[in-house]
Formats: structure tokens, C-alpha cells, sequence
């Protein structure tokens, strides 16, 4: 049900609008098929934090059969994707995983998903287009 209460971005148009309107925060989208049960786990996370980081994030959903325009782009194949942008610019997060681009899993921990975006806020007001993320996600540290 997470999704529900949480902005959603029907046309590329209101994607492009939520990324270049927002000066001060961070911007967090959740890119993804809505019926998707990651997708809905993953919402429910975004949902229960959207609160506490409101000072520093906004966060949006898109479905990615609605707004086809950026499944290219940003090679939005995975069920779900969350991708952070600060002042137009896209922000990198270094998870240890290859891919810097976006989080392509559901976490599950509130106050680790919370970390990550403060992490790349203070990253990003300091000029820097790529942080390091507070936890390492690589399959080395999972067996």
C-alpha cells in the first residue's frame, strides 16, 4: 500500500519536472512496475521513511510501462530501480555491486536505506557526483 500514498510520475514530462524543480533535496525515484511484489516491498520501505528524510529527499514512484521514455536511457530493466538525482544532475552511489547507477534490490532495513540517502545528500551539496555508500553490498561480505 506504500505506493499509494507516495508521489507518483505518470509522463516523462512529470519526471523531468520532479528532477529539474527540486534545488534543495535530494531527489529519490523508484523506478518500476507497480504491481511488482519487490516493487511493493520496496514502496513500503520508501513510504515508512518519507517522513524522517523529508528535510533532505523527496522521493516519487514511476512505473516504467507507464513511462516507457527513460527505460532506455537509464536501462531500467530490473523489476525495480531506485536512482537519486540532486539540482538535474544524477547522482552515483558506489555499493560495491559494479553498477553506481542505481539500487536494484529491495532493502529491507529502514535506517540503512535512510544512511544511503544521506550519504549521497552530503555528498552531492559538496560537489561530488559519486559516494561511497555506508555499506558495502558486494556478495563477498553475504556467505
Amino acid at each position: 500500500m506504500g505506493s499509494v500514498f507516495l508521489p507518483h510520475l505518470h509522463t516523462g514530462w512529470h519526471v523531468d519536472q520532479a528532477i529539474l524543480s527540486e534545488q534543495d533535496r535530494l531527489v529519490v525515484i523508484r523506478f518500476g512496475r507497480d504491481k511488482d511484489p519487490e516493487c511493493m516491498l520496496m514502496d513500503e520501505v520508501l513510504y515508512s521513511i518519507a517522513d524522517k528524510v523529508r528535510n533532505f529527499a523527496v522521493i516519487y514512484v514511476c512505473d516504467i510501462d507507464e513511462v516507457t521514455a527513460f527505460n532506455q536511457i537509464y536501462e531500467l530493466y530490473d523489476p525495480m530501480a531506485i536512482m537519486f538525482f540532486y539540482r538535474n544532475k544524477h547522482m552515483l552511489c558506489d555499493f560495491g555491486t559494479g553498477n553506481n547507477n542505481k539500487l536494484n534490490w529491495v532493502l529491507d532495513d529502514k535506517q540503512e536505506l535512510i544512511d544511503i540517502i544521506e550519504v549521497i545528500y552530503r555528498g552531492a551539496t559538496k560537489g561530488k557526483g559519486l559516494v561511497i555508500s555506508p555499506k558495502d553490498y558486494s556478495t563477498k561480505h553475504k556467505y
